[in-house]
């Protein structure tokens, strides 16, 4: 294996050049979640500590076939749904939440690409083709869970297979051929977001290596922004108390909590203004959405935008122009969005889902509330905006805890280890 020389001081030390491949479902700027974020911050710091990364994924929202987005390489292949009679916008669904599709171009190219590590963000038949590729390499493969893959809303987990209602199902054979039944128990490791999600996996694969690693933050590019500037470019008045909401637009998120908690803030003689940033990935429910705010009469007092791209600008302003964050969501796997009002500087209130409590303590450094409980998050939002000594030091130990734990750089530093663990534990033949 090759060599490269990292200076470090005046010092040189030579280390292994490791290729990592990263295979994910979709990689679109236009179409930006937590997973592209994950694999897109680490493999930056992946590059700058010496390691060879690129990501390979599909054309799913993202037609262009050779890519570098923040130069990290981008290898998307032509992909299909394996069912008869589905519709263009049953497609357009499943591509934007959770489709089960398949790739043989991808599946070739895998192939014919050998990696040191094969790391996996998605699962089903694409994580069997990466799976396999992987195999056939001698190769170790490490998956990432970032959809709480067991702690999923029966009725979250129904809407995502609602799009192939009526259509005939024929890809089942494809799956069993990659083996996308085995991808969690043929994995060197599985990397889970909290210890609750650690525990489920161990249940299911007691025999596969589990490790609880969190999503992170880039503190320094979050520490300043112009909340000013944004507020002005927006329309929104400089003593407005605006709530954030960061996420896309689809019933998981709940932005209804949100529409409902400005209501009843208003109502309390509270000037509240809903700041409401996010891709719309179910339409159904951004249509229901705008019906609703003009119904409760919040036109004035809402601000939507429907997506910022990963290194907008004006993404961090967004934060700086906050005076809270709410994350009002029924399903979170872990809510990097809360790491970043914290690495802003902004209270946050959130619904205590998911991996939210197992790094967000109640009052410590957030106000948690149970998910859908309209009055708890208004109660939060209602102490954070009219107190505001409490806001800052919800703030200022958010702002701590984000850069002591859960930076970028910190986080790709312990990925790199268990890479390197894996790598001694399953050489590669």
């Amino acid at each position: 294996m090759a060599r490269r020389v990292i200076p470090r001081g005046r010092a040189r030390t030579y280390i292994e050049i490791v290729n990592i491949a990263h295979v994910t479902r979709r990689f679109a700027e236009d179409a930006w979640g937590g997973t592209e974020t994950v694999v897109l911050e680490t493999s930056k710091r992946l590059q700058t500590l010496g390691h060879d990364t690129a990501v390979f994924t599909t054309t799913a929202l993202s037609p262009t076939r050779t890519d570098a987005i923040q130069q990290v390489p981008v290898h998307r292949h032509p992909y299909f749904y394996p069912y008869l009679g589905l519709s263009t916008s049953a497609r357009d669904a499943l591509d934007r939440k959770a489709g089960n599709l398949f790739s043989f171009s991808l599946a070739r190219h895998l192939a014919r690409t050998p990696a040191d590590v094969f790391h996996l963000h998605t699962g089903k038949r694409l994580g069997g083709i990466a799976r396999s590729a992987a195999k056939a390499h001698g190769t170790p493969y490490v998956v990432s869970l970032h959809g709480g893959a067991f702690d999923v809303p029966a009725a979250e987990s129904a809407s995502w297979t609602a799009p192939t209602k009526g259509a005939f199902e024929w890809g089942k054979a494809l799956g069993w051929w990659v083996g996308s039944r085995h991808v969690l128990r043929d994995a060197a490791a599985v990397i889970c977001l909290s210890d609750a999600e650690r525990a489920a996996v161990k249940a299911k694969e007691p025999g596969v290596q589990t490790v609880v690693l969190p999503n992170g933050v880039d503190t320094r590019r979050f520490r300043s922004g112009h909340g000013a500037a944004f507020r002005a470019a927006h329309g929104i008045r400089p003593e407005a108390k605006v709530v954030l909401t960061m996420g896309r637009i689809d019933p998981q998120k709940q932005q209804h909590l949100a529409v409902e908690a400005i209501a009843q803030l208003r109502a309390q003689d509270v000037d509240a203004h809903l700041l409401l940033i996010g891709p719309v990935t179910d339409e159904a429910y951004g249509q229901a959405l705008t019906r609703t705010v003009t119904e409760r009469g919040l036109s004035a007092h809402v601000t939507r935008i429907d997506g910022l791209r990963a290194n907008d600008p004006a993404l961090v302003d967004a934060y700086h122009a906050a005076d809270v964050f709410l994350l009002p969501s029924l399903h979170e796997p872990f809510g990097i969005v809360a790491l970043e009002a914290w690495a802003a500087g902004c209270p946050v209130v959130a619904s205590r889902v998911g991996g939210i409590p197992g790094f967000a303590t109640h009052m410590r450094n957030a106000f948690l509330f149970e998910p859908s409980d309209v009055s708890q998050a208004v109660v939060g939002l209602a102490s954070v905006l009219l107190h505001p000594t409490l806001g800052r030091t919800l703030a200022e130990a958010g702002r701590r805890r984000a850069a002591e734990r859960y930076d970028w750089t910190k986080v790709t530093e312990e990925l790199v280890s268990l890479y390197e663990d894996v790598r001694r534990a399953h050489p590669v033949r």
